[in-house]
């Protein structure tokens, strides 16, 4: 008796007009009015009792620093930890350098439920506090949780809707991958970026309400509204956008990137946090002695909305508004964008694609000549009529602490941005990023916001 073997076609492109249809529509009778948002934001904030207040470490409650590598941890072991690496790259203008960084291995989860309404996908979005928000509140994914959170080591409430991404046949999938998380401040840190399609009838918690892509991506115009998890998700998104040609092929592109990390010399080492030279430890923070880059502090926090409705840990605070943007041009009609193969002492690669410009200007005050960031002094002098997009986002408000960048899309020439640029930056479409995004460890959690920004239609370049 023979066997009959169904195969699967590789590539749903239906997949890809679901999300077109969802990012041109401004919203149906099944969505919240984009007018009415920030209303129903702010009822959100209204509904619930939030305080975040910095306190010394002495008062963190079950966090303490081990005796024999002053490492900060959990008492549980789980969640996280505040460990030292040292990072040696040989190259100007800094060959080596000794910081704290977060430690977490768990694989959290980032899922976007989608449903379709009147015939247009829809998105559950959640109202979320965050303690290192300035705002506190911002719209994130449906599911936003750590291992920790979804498995309760906190012995906290369930996660709302976690069923729909953890268990089988719950929905049909429209993206999953792994993605890497700042680089700079986590070591191997990846979360599970997934969008999942449901038909099931979705009862409606009050802090939660559905969007189109469309008019998320008119929200992503407004300053610290969209969370960084949210963006992340919504960079994975596969577009409808059609290619026309590019200055590279898909295999030259990689193959440009796949030399950058093969040459890359990079050693790093993790050490304890006692030994991390030119850091201080005081009773309420963690320093770099000239007070560059960010600080370790505490805080204690409460949240009616949440998992646990009170708790205290350690965040980082970066000194200083980052500014990150893509420098855009058009070749033969089709816009290209300039990334750069970034090094990045904590991700697993140690070097992602990311913007041309992703720094905070005042790290680099004291560098001269040659040694300032390339790009970056015409990034910060762009007048108005070359910037395409501008707006305020806050990064990951779980572990970072007032943590924003000034995100932007700047036009440019061949004098600002030459045809043949540096070495370690290369031409590539929006439409090849959003192949690569697709796979894990490729594009950085910097240039999966602007990506974001390009999948919902907030800006077209």
């Amino acid at each position: 008796m023979s066997t009959v073997t169904m195969l699967r076609a590789r590539r749903d492109d239906g997949v890809r007009e679901k999300f077109a249809r969802s990012a041109a529509s401004p919203g149906t009778a099944a969505s919240l009015g984009t007018a009415k948002f920030a209303d129903w934001l702010a009822g959100r904030r209204l509904a619930h009792h939030f305080r975040v207040e910095r306190v010394p470490f002495a008062q963190l409650d079950g966090w303490s620093f081990a005796p024999d590598t002053g490492n900060l941890a959990h008492r549980s072991g789980r969640f996280f930890t505040i460990e030292g690496i040292s990072a040696e790259t040989g190259t100007a203008p800094f060959p080596y350098w000794e910081q704290p960084i977060i430690r977490q291995p768990e694989v959290g989860i980032l899922g976007l439920l989608a449903r379709e309404f009147d015939g247009v996908l829809h998105f559950l979005m959640q109202a979320k506090m965050e303690p290192g928000n300035r705002n506190l509140l911002q719209l994130s994914p449906t599911v936003q949780a750590t291992r920790s959170n979804y498995t309760k080591v906190h012995r906290g409430a369930d996660v709302k809707y976690i069923d729909h991404f953890v268990r089988a046949g719950r929905g049909r999938v429209l993206a999953d991958v792994l993605q890497s998380e700042h680089g700079a401040w986590f070591l191997g840190k990846s979360n599970r970026n997934m969008i999942v399609e449901t038909d099931e009838d979705v009862a409606l918690d009050d802090d939660f309400c559905w969007l189109t892509l469309g008019q998320i991506g008119a929200l992503l115009r407004r300053d610290n509204v969209v969370n960084m998890d949210a963006r992340t998700v919504l960079a994975c998104v596969p577009t409808g956008r059609a290619d026309e040609g590019a200055l590279h092929s898909d295999l030259g592109l990689r193959s440009w990137f796949a030399g950058v990390r093969a040459r890359q010399d990079v050693r790093v080492t993790r050490k304890p946090l006692a030994r991390v030279a030119d850091w201080v430890r005081g009773p309420s923070g963690i320093e770099r002695e000239d007070g560059r880059y960010f600080r370790v502090v505490g805080v204690s926090v409460e949240a009616d909305s949440r998992e646990v409705g009170g708790w205290s840990q350690p965040l980082i605070e970066p000194r200083g508004t980052g500014v990150t943007g893509f420098l855009t041009r058009r070749f033969g009609g089709v816009p290209h964008l300039l990334v750069h193969a970034r090094m990045e002492a904590g991700l697993l690669d140690t070097v992602e694609l990311a913007p041309t410009v992703q720094y905070t200007p005042g790290n680099y005050a004291h560098l001269a000549g040659g040694l300032r960031p390339p790009f970056l002094d015409g990034v910060l002098a762009a007048e108005p009529a070359r910037v395409r997009y501008e707006a305020v986002h806050s990064e990951e408000g779980g572990r970072f602490l007032n943590a924003e960048s000034r995100y932007l899309f700047v036009e440019a020439d061949e004098s600002e941005a030459p045809l043949r640029p540096p070495p370690d930056y290369c031409w590539a479409t929006p439409a090849q990023l959003n192949e690569l995004v697709q796979h894990s460890r490729y594009v950085n959690v910097q240039a999966r916001t602007l990506l974001a920004v390009l999948n919902s239609g907030a800006v077209t370049l």
